[in-house]
């Protein structure tokens, strides 16, 4: 059964959105494209029991943490448009530590300073000999909450080919049902409209894959009345 989502009190003001970030993990089999999804869970106060990419929201010392690679210039430039300056770091690093804590798969490289200490709540991350790799992500799109939630994000999503990430594949429990998951079959999956428009376009570029620019645009998937969404490229 499908739970219903939460909507604002009214009278309320709207929620300021929080700046997040989320990660599709994709690879190739021999007929079929997959991805990594998992169901949150109906405690849920945001997207109850509905199927998601691994991903959260941005903390304040994700700006602090050392990392293996930059962003690419084209991600950076991209993410730029739409961010204050030196905050389009922090969201591709809450990217790649809330996919850490969800899947336990780590998107990462060489560390840098090895003998030193490792920064607070990335401990097993860093243990393991790595820092986080910004340059093995692509932005692909953003979405904003609709204002009549009482939970709003500021998502952006990026996507990285299973290639680029090492570890083995261990739940934490946010995400019930982790799995490696074939396209086609998210269709009878419990998803949010925006997961759904967001995976259809992510799909259309594995298959065609989009050369990186500064310039290029990435598709804003605004809300509109009745659940529908218009694709805006910034």
């Amino acid at each position: 059964m499908l739970l219903s989502q939460p909507i604002r009190e009214k009278g309320t003001r709207a929620v300021r959105p929080h700046d997040a970030a989320t990660i599709i993990l994709w690879r190739k089999t021999r007929s079929h494209f997959e991805v990594l999804m998992g169901e949150r869970s109906r405690e849920h106060k945001f997207l109850p029991h509905r199927y998601v990419f691994p991903g959260g929201r941005v903390d304040t010392n994700d700006n602090r943490v050392r990392t293996a690679t930059e962003l690419s210039v084209a991600v950076s430039a991209q993410l730029g448009r739409t961010t204050r300056r030196g905050r389009a770091k922090s969201i591709a690093i809450a990217a790649i530590r809330e996919t850490f804590e969800e899947t336990g798969l780590i998107i990462g490289g060489r560390d840098p300073f090895p003998h030193r200490p490792s920064p607070r709540g990335w401990e097993s991350f860093f243990l393991a000999g790595f820092a986080p790799a910004l340059d093995r992500l692509e932005y692909i799109a953003r979405a904003i909450t609709p204002v009549f939630r009482p939970i709003r994000f500021d998502a952006r999503f990026f996507m990285v080919h299973a290639d680029y990430v090492s570890g083995d594949l261990r739940g934490s429990g946010e995400l019930e049902n982790l799995d490696w998951i074939p396209i086609h079959e998210t269709k009878a999956f419990e998803l949010a409209i925006v997961t759904r428009n967001v995976l259809s376009y992510a799909e259309a570029i594995i298959a065609a894959p989009i050369s990186q620019s500064p310039r290029r645009k990435i598709p804003y998937f605004k809300h509109l009345t009745g659940g529908r969404h218009q694709k805006i490229m910034q």
